[in-house]
């Protein structure tokens, strides 16, 4: 495509259309083209030869599954709208499988008998299909997408943990082998469960999810989880007065009027929990006027499946004003940021109109359910674990996780065995996924350039561009002549035997990433010569008889 599409937000998306590997079929499901299914192919066989490496045995399961296969799970109705459900006409409920924990379950629990059995690890290189909102960036967030999946199972949690470390040296050595850029860093289970996980993100500006590491030691996790080192800032102490602050509601404002810093005001936010045992009911969050507070870690203390913002009209049942909410005298629970815990000096809203409160101590001024880790890392923060380094925020695509499941899927599906003593066990499990598709797109986010995707070169479509200018007889007999003798030897060539223009051909090889060329035209055959070169280098003579030995050189040497 000459022209940049024009639905297409980044580059990935942009080169992967212009560039012919992939065509849209509707929102978020796309047909990849010979070239762009050539890519994925390299990128699977990778993946593949790392899993059979590590001991996993590839198998296939379906990505239509039985609803009451995740009915018996739990998961059915809490999965929530991307899980498409429909009904045969028999009237059976079925799903498309966005993962498959729950036929893996049944699979195994239908075979396993003895501990002697495990443990095992399977895994799929499958479509899958989710129900996104909103479908964007191409094959980076599609409906409709290709991931290796694989799922291990254990006598114990001490195996668990064994194949959990071999699964993360694994996929180190996966997108070491791609060329990646990348960051594994601990993560949020979501909805997926279980006590542990790691994320892979790959490092580049476009991605979708932020994540924080420490600028000295290999601490790293998703900004969900990051927690940095605590650093309560106090002011002087002093009895707990009441100010008028008329029209004066931001924290940043409120600092500025009593000439305080804004570490030292408190913003109070009002949050209803949506899901989980309290769903509906509210709840006050106290941080730092300097930070925000993260929902998700907001939602994990809860034990709720989300939370939201509370609308104008709850202020009042919680016992605050709208603007000058404080956490003294609510009557709903309020959970407090640890970095306030011991801080004295506050500024918090006087839950009445146009005043706030200062000299205030949470811990003698207000009823604190609970101190815990509620605010959102910041980029300088410092670090928790090593002490001596300093968080740095960087944007990250998601293109491999790693779960510890435990038996939140075994236990409700039934797999168990005979241990060693005889007894009944339950088998805990672990899960460890990739996303194939999207990594295809992550790996031109870090590799192009201003004319076109720049392949690593076991990975382009292609090793070799044979590129034919000129369309008489000759030229046309020696580039084919040149063809076999490449496939012969072993070469995966491309030949561009097209009737088109020099520069258009080469514009096409540079967009598509072709990492190699050889040029053969009407001049240089008549020199017995051919001239070969890297991607967007100068081109250098060689001998035709001479191409063999000069490729072996450079390209195997």
């Amino acid at each position: 495509m000459r022209n940049m599409p024009a639905d297409a937000e980044v580059v990935s998306h942009q080169l992967l259309l212009r560039a012919g590997y992939i065509r849209r079929v509707t929102s978020g499901v796309y047909d990849y083209l010979p070239l762009g299914l050539r890519v994925l192919r390299k990128i699977e066989a990778i993946i593949r030869e790392e899993m059979n490496r590590a001991g996993a045995q590839e198998l296939l399961m379906p990505m239509v599954q039985p609803a009451d296969l995740w009915e018996k799970s739990g998961r059915l109705h809490k999965y929530g709208p991307e899980l498409c459900r429909f009904k045969d006409r028999h009237e059976h409920e079925s799903c498309l499988g966005p993962t498959h924990e729950e036929v893996i379950c049944d699979l195994v629990a239908r075979e396993l008998r003895s501990y002697k059995q495990l443990p095992m690890n399977l895994y799929q290189i499958q479509g899958k299909f989710r129900d996104e909102i909103r479908p964007r960036f191409g094959l980076m967030r599609g409906r409709e997408f290709v991931m290796k999946d694989a799922y291990s199972f254990h006598v114990d949690d001490a195996c668990l943990q064994r194949e959990y470390d071999r699964m993360f040296a694994t996929y180190q050595r996966i997108f070491t082998r791609l060329g990646l850029e990348f960051r594994a860093v601990e993560a949020d289970n979501g909805s997926i469960g279980g006590a542990s996980s790691h994320e892979f993100h790959v490092l580049a500006d476009s991605g979708e999810d932020l994540i924080a590491h420490c600028s000295h030691c290999d601490y790293a996790a998703n900004i969900e989880k990051a927690v940095a080192a605590v650093e309560t800032v106090t002011g002087q102490a002093a009895d707990k007065t009441v100010l008028a602050t008329p029209n004066t509601t931001a924290a940043e404002d409120v600092a500025d009027l009593l000439g305080v810093p804004l570490a030292l005001v408190v913003k109070t936010m009002l949050y209803r929990q949506q899901g989980g045992d309290n769903d509906g009911q509210l709840v006050a969050v106290c941080v730092r006027g300097d930070d925000e507070v993260q929902e998700m870690k907001l939602a994990r203390l809860l034990g709720t499946d989300a939370v939201e913002l509370a609308a104008d009209d709850d202020f009042a049942s919680a016992g605050g004003v709208k603007g000058y909410i404080g956490p003294c005298g609510l009557s709903v629970a309020v959970y407090a940021d640890q970095s306030l815990q011991g801080a004295s000096g506050l500024v918090v809203g006087a839950n009445r109109p146009d005043a706030h409160c200062t000299g205030v101590s949470l811990e003698r001024d207000a009823d604190i359910h609970q101190w815990a880790d509620i605010r959102a890392v910041r980029d300088g923060d410092g670090c928790q674990r090593c002490h001596e380094g300093t968080m740095v925020l960087r944007r990250g695509i998601e293109t491999g996780h790693v779960f510890a499941l435990g038996r939140c899927y075994s236990e409700p599906m039934g797999v168990c065995f005979q241990d060693a003593n005889g007894k009944r066990a339950v088998a805990t499990m672990g899960c460890y996924g990739i996303g194939v598709s999207r990594l295809m797109a992550a790996i031109i986010e870090q590799r192009h350039d201003e004319h076109g995707i720049d392949w690593p070169s076991h990975l382009a479509p292609f090793q070799l561009s044979l590129i034919t200018l000129g369309n008489k007889a000759p030229v046309m007999e020696a580039s084919a002549k040149l063809y076999r003798a490449l496939q012969d030897a072993g070469y995966d060539v491309l030949w561009d035997e097209r009737r088109e223009r020099p520069g258009v051909k080469f514009r096409d090889h540079e967009l598509i990433g072709m990492p190699w060329q050889i040029v053969l035209s009407e001049r240089s055959l008549e020199r017995g010569e051919v001239e070969f070169s890297a991607r967007r280098a100068a081109r250098n003579p060689v001998a035709i008889d001479g191409i063999m030995s000069h490729l072996a050189v450079t390209l195997e040497g």
